[in-house]
């Protein structure tokens, strides 16, 4: 098996409605967003896939969440946008979309420096 990874970052605002403390309120974070990669075939020149290409579709995906209130995003209106449930909804909308023998193996969302959530199915 081969596995790439790759990152990028968006920066947001959300707010955490039930939450015990000061998240509670409306703040923002710098997000980092790495999706890793997989698959067992490579093409003839020796590549699962192009790099260039998995930042493109990860970065059309996280565009739509970039300088945006999160808790506005239809897919966040019911539910909290914690990074659980963003790194959730960032896995579903790549996965949707990654060519034929590429699977995606995870979702990592950073919210600080030490602090992360990742998804995976």
């Amino acid at each position: 098996m081969y596995r790439l990874n790759v990152f990028d970052y968006f920066s947001s605002a959300h707010q955490l409605k039930g939450y015990q403390g000061r998240c509670e309120a409306v703040h923002g974070h710098n997000w980092k967003v790495e999706a890793e990669v997989e698959g067992d075939k490579v093409d003839d020149i020796g590549l699962l896939m192009d790099f260039k290409q998995l930042k493109s579709i990860l970065k059309e995906v996280i565009d739509r969440l970039d300088h945006v209130f999160l808790n506005d995003v239809d897919e966040f209106r019911d539910v909290n946008p914690s990074s659980e449930l963003i790194a959730r909804h960032i896995y579903r909308r790549l996965r949707a979309v990654l060519p034929p023998g590429v699977a995606l193996s995870s979702v990592t969302v950073w919210e600080s420096e030490n602090a992360k959530a990742i998804y995976y199915e």
